[in-house]
């Protein structure tokens, strides 16, 4: 196979290089909205490629290494913040910054305690996003002013006061989640994460107990109300 076949298995578009350009991946499945992310950002940045869920991202950034990651939060198979967790882990120096329509000041934390670099709203100027990358190369962290004051009071209340049960899961029981709540079986579950149908179904019974919930439907609620898809 040739090369556009490599780009393909990296689940990325790839671009050419531009000399002393800072090297920027972009992650999220709303194509036109990548596109636009595109367009605002190759004057400034070298684009290295655009992929359309978390997986793709997670693989994309292993293989291109970029300066800095622009990602959304909802996307499918893997949420933009678990994402980051495993390009921390295998990429540490790659920025992330995180562009969503997530409001609730309870992404912004998780998001931050994964160690995000910037989190934007999507309805932001597009100078907020510029901004939050600039920021991000300087080793400083970026939040939309629009949520910046309640981070500020939230973080001074009790830990017990911000308990977060999302936080509270490991990595790959989110990861069996958000595959459950977009609908995937036990058995595709564990095509797509090299696991048993057993062990996930074991990974599924565990989070029920934990969070008291009753049944899937539930759990599939409370993925939606946690943010772990759309």
């Amino acid at each position: 196979a040739g090369p556009g076949h490599d780009r393909d298995c990296l689940g990325a578009r790839m671009y050419g290089e531009t000399a002393g350009k800072r090297r920027v991946l972009v992650a999220d499945d709303h194509r036109l909205l990548a596109e636009g992310l595109k367009r605002l950002l190759m004057d400034e940045f070298e684009l290295v490629g655009i992929v359309e869920d978390g997986h793709a991202l997670v693989k994309a950034a292993r293989e291109t290494r970029p300066d800095l990651i622009v990602a959304d939060i909802s996307m499918p198979h893997l949420n933009g913040i678990d994402a980051l967790v495993q390009i921390r882990h295998d990429t540490p120096d790659t920025r992330v910054v995180l562009l969503t329509m997530h409001r609730d000041i309870t992404y912004a934390r998780r998001a931050f305690d994964a160690g995000a670099s910037g989190y934007v709203l999507k309805h932001a100027a597009p100078v907020e996003l510029v901004l939050a990358l600039r920021a991000a190369l300087r080793g400083r962290t970026f939040i939309s002013p629009d949520l910046a004051g309640e981070l500020l009071r939230t973080s001074a209340q009790a830990p017990e006061a911000r308990a977060n049960p999302v936080a509270a899961m490991t990595p790959r029981q989110r990861e069996v989640l958000q595959l459950f709540a977009e609908g995937k079986s036990a058995k595709e579950i564990a095509s797509i994460l090299g696991l048993s149908a057993r062990t996930v179904e074991d990974h599924k019974y565990r989070m029920m107990e934990s969070l008291g919930i009753g049944n899937s439907a539930e759990l599939v609620h409370f993925a939606f109300k946690h943010g772990l898809i759309q």
